[in-house]
């Protein structure tokens, strides 16, 4: 009797399938599987990895873009709703400005019109938005020179609203801020608004530019001078966390949403991430990385995937995975599954014959 309990209970085990946390790699990959699912494969490899890092990212926010860092204005150009000062000094006795025994006239805080003019008297009307200062300087004196020949112009500017760049959020004091330097930058703000806020994870900085908006780890923005980039009137400036994160499923020793500790994450570094491998279930030669491109990107050539939905399997058991897995980028909302050992199924298998067989001898005995 308990011989045949155990065979009945291996048939019933054996069609049945033995309890488990994850697939096997089998189930997802490799002989009809690929096909049913449509789904392309991808071995990681030093021989598969120049295609794999020439592809376009799967998602925005896996895909940081940055505007060039420019050049600082020499002269600051005058823009509408800025402030101007004009003096005008005059040597001649008769003179149309001033009065007797005084040589100068001065008229203060005039505001630039939307239409980016100022009203002069003697002159009239005179455009000088977009004018670097020097150069509306020398324009109002050639209108003075007309009327009053010995006239000579001096001209202060006082940057209006949109003179001003705004940190919004993500540092201790946001607020608009002058810009009273052409050669003010992203690090120039942040620290005027008064550095970071504490308690950020892996920030990054995000800039507001007309329609534009660009994305940038402050990690980087301050190591090279190239992402420091030269600051505009109206342009707009964010420190917030790091929004990327990827999924950790299966024999993992973390079964999670893992957020992006730095700005590059590597097969290597999720493996880190996750705690590693269960050491009694995880396949270390099926580690999958599942993503979903857009289909617009989908190729017949080694210039793209051959199907939205891909999976990428590491070996990393191999040197030559080892060293794949540290060159493959992780990208948002990729799924990092490891799959689980077929010996750990069969242990399994065997624990609950084991249970079984106890159970036959208790009845045997009865």
């Amino acid at each position: 009797m308990r011989f045949v309990l155990i065979a009945v209970s291996a048939l019933i085990l054996a069609g049945c399938g033995a309890p488990r946390g994850a697939a096997v790699q089998s189930e997802i990959v490799g002989g009809g599987a690929e096909s049913t699912a449509d789904l392309a494969v991808y071995n990681v490899t030093k021989a598969t990895m120049p295609a794999i890092s020439r592809w376009p990212a799967p998602n925005s926010e896996g895909a940081y873009s940055w505007p060039s860092r420019g050049a600082a204005a020499a002269d600051k150009p005058i823009r509408a709703f800025d402030r101007v000062d004009v003096t005008v000094w005059d040597s001649e006795e008769s003179s149309l400005l001033s009065s007797p025994n005084q040589n100068t006239v001065e008229m203060k805080n005039m505001q630039v019109s939307a239409g980016g003019t100022i009203f002069l008297p003697f002159v009239g009307t005179v455009h000088i938005a977009g004018m670097p200062h020097s150069a509306a300087r020398a324009r109002i004196q050639r209108k003075y020179v007309e009327a009053i020949p010995s006239a000579q112009v001096q001209l202060n500017v006082v940057q209006g609203t949109r003179g001003t760049v705004s940190v919004v959020a993500g540092v201790s004091r946001p607020g608009p801020i002058t810009l009273d330097d052409p050669s003010f930058t992203v690090l120039n703000a942040i620290a005027a608004a008064g550095g970071p806020e504490r308690g950020l994870e892996n920030p990054s900085v995000k800039l507001v530019r007309g329609n534009h908006t660009y994305l940038r780890p402050l990690t980087q923005v301050m190591s090279s001078a190239s992402y420091d980039t030269y600051l505009q009137p109206g342009d707009k400036l964010a420190v917030e966390n790091d929004s990327r994160y990827f999924r950790s499923l299966g024999a993992a020793s973390k079964e999670a949403l893992i957020p992006f500790s730095k700005s590059e994450i590597s097969a290597l570094d999720a493996m880190s991430l996750i705690g590693g491998l269960s050491e009694n279930r995880a396949n270390p030669k099926g580690i999958l990385i599942l993503r979903e491109y857009p289909q617009s990107v989908v190729r017949q050539d080694d210039q793209g995937p051959d199907n939205a939905r891909s999976v990428f399997v590491i070996d990393l058991t191999t040197a030559d995975g080892l060293f794949s897995a540290g060159k493959f980028q992780i990208h948002s909302k990729d799924t990092v599954l490891v799959t689980e050992s077929s010996v750990a199924a069969t242990n399994t298998l065997i624990g609950l014959l084991r249970n079984l067989t106890g159970l036959a001898v208790n009845v045997n005995k009865l």
